[in-house]
């Protein structure tokens, strides 16, 4: 086994990422950057680095300052988490140039599966179905319109090495697009120093479906089943769960068996998401695999009693997966809400400042995860999601009465944040029959919001 594992990250995934090393016996070292100095992260360490100022480029972005505290502190790996480097192959590559193991993939998996227009042409030869789009990349605004013509408006533009919602514009019309692509291209060049871009069909309102892959060193990779994603605003998620409700098994069996096939064309190592949309004749599509630990992998997590962080210390320590397809059991349901400290009210503005009283939920079936503690601060130099709270019981209705239960019992005073709209949307009719995708949230903000205020009383 790897025995000091530098974790290159901050917040709940930073402690995450801590608890399963010190678990498995492995020492964890942290970083943190002088807004930092106080987090909750640097204090569970065994030891901690200050890595720079607080703009994430001056520290949690900072491959120089990060290498330099693993070699003196004798880490032995790397553990990236998601964000910031966790998909950055040239840090992936400056970690094996030091001797320092990258849990996570290969950085030639990283770049190829990171690349969307040659992810899309590897999964066509495997026949993993995509959607319709260009073949490659597209150079500039007049190709991007000819493609348009032959595949048909809407469309979505979207950088090759984008994510996160970034570098993604849609266009339902010629001068649409034209606006569209400049502006993706330039943001794309901005916040990933490649503007390279590629067309593809728009699914309207399509569901999002995720699969959670394993792969380790010797050829085995497995699935975890799918998460459904579909609750979301700007492409941003605020509620998960698994199993995705309405699937056929005959559907999800598909699904997942194209996930795994996916993850072995790539030549997979470690945590990794292929994610599809989903049409509303069921037909999937697949759009991109995520190379890192996910946000929400406690879902998939307490849905199959997995530990995905502990196994990824055991590839990257060259042991194989320590189960087999067969083990994996699904038992009953999982809810995840991402609880952000952002008003909702305000175009879903930051809301930094200091937490003045805080209270988890508990009982059986909840778990937490987060970096709060009562007085700590919310920074306003990353990103505002600040807790995770995910609930498991028997059946969808019994999840979702247990995580109204919960949310109920959370109390994070001092800021504002996005816990009332996601209580809230628990009670939708439509989300309680299943029946939703991922333009509910813009669907029906307005009559939530509307609710907010009568509870609490606002003309």
């Amino acid at each position: 086994m790897i025995s000091r594992v530098l974790v290159a990250n901050r917040g709940e995934i930073a402690i995450r990422i801590l608890r399963a090393c010190r678990e498995l016996g492995i020492e964890p070292v942290a970083v943190y950057s002088t807004a930092d100095e106080h987090a909750l992260h640097r204090e569970l360490a065994s030891a901690s680095v200050c890595i720079g100022s607080p703009r994430a480029a001056d520290s949690y972005l900072n491959m120089n300052n990060i290498i330099s505290a693993a070699l003196a502190t004798h880490c032995d790996a790397v553990h990236p988490g998601f964000g910031f480097l966790s998909e950055n192959s040239d840090f992936a590559r400056r970690c094996a140039e030091y001797g320092l193991k990258f849990i996570g993939p290969s950085p030639d998996v990283i770049d190829s599966m990171g690349n969307k227009s040659y992810a899309r042409s590897l999964m066509q030869k495997m026949g993993v179905p995509v959607v319709p789009g260009s073949e490659g990349s597209v150079e500039n605004a007049e190709q991007a319109l000819e493609i348009a013509e032959k595949i048909g408006y809407p469309v979505l533009v979207k950088a090759s090495a984008g994510g996160g919602g970034r570098g993604m514009r849609k266009a339902f019309c010629e001068d649409e697009l034209i606006d569209s692509f400049n502006t993706a291209c330039a943001e794309a060049e901005a916040c990933f120093g490649d503007g390279e871009m590629y067309i593809e069909k728009l699914i309207v309102n399509p569901r999002h479906i995720e699969v959670q892959i394993l792969a380790d060193k010797n050829g085995n990779t497995v699935h975890l089943g799918e998460r459904d994603c579909s609750m979301q605003r700007r492409n941003q998620k605020l509620l998960e769960e698994a199993p995705a409700a309405g699937l056929s098994d005959a559907l999800r069996g598909t699904i997942c068996s194209a996930a795994v096939r996916a993850a072995k064309a790539a030549g997979y190592e470690s945590a990794g998401t292929i994610e599809f949309v989903l049409d509303d004749k069921n037909n999937y599509y697949f759009i991109e695999m995520n190379t890192r630990i996910q946000v929400e992998h406690p879902v998939t997590e307490m849905l199959t009693g997995v530990d995905i962080v502990h196994e990824q210390l055991r590839i990257a320590s060259g042991l194989p997966l320590s189960f087999e397809q067969k083990d994996v059991h699904f038992n009953g349901h999982v809810l995840e809400c991402r609880i952000n400290a952002e008003n909702p009210e305000n175009a879903f503005a930051p809301c930094p400042g200091k937490v003045s009283f805080l209270h988890f939920p508990a009982g059986p079936g909840v778990r937490v995860d987060s970096a709060l503690y009562n007085g700590c601060e919310i920074s306003p130099f990353y990103d505002s999601m600040v807790a995770k709270v995910i609930v498991h019981s028997d059946t969808r209705l019994n999840t979702v009465r247990r995580m109204r239960r919960a949310l109920e019992e959370m109390v994070v005073e001092g800021v504002t944040t996005t816990l009332p709209l996601q209580h809230l949307l628990l009670f939708q009719p439509d989300f309680l029959r299943g029946d939703y995708n991922t333009g509910f949230i813009d669907a029906h903000i307005d009559s939530i919001l509307s609710a907010q205020k009568a509870a609490r009383g606002d003309s």
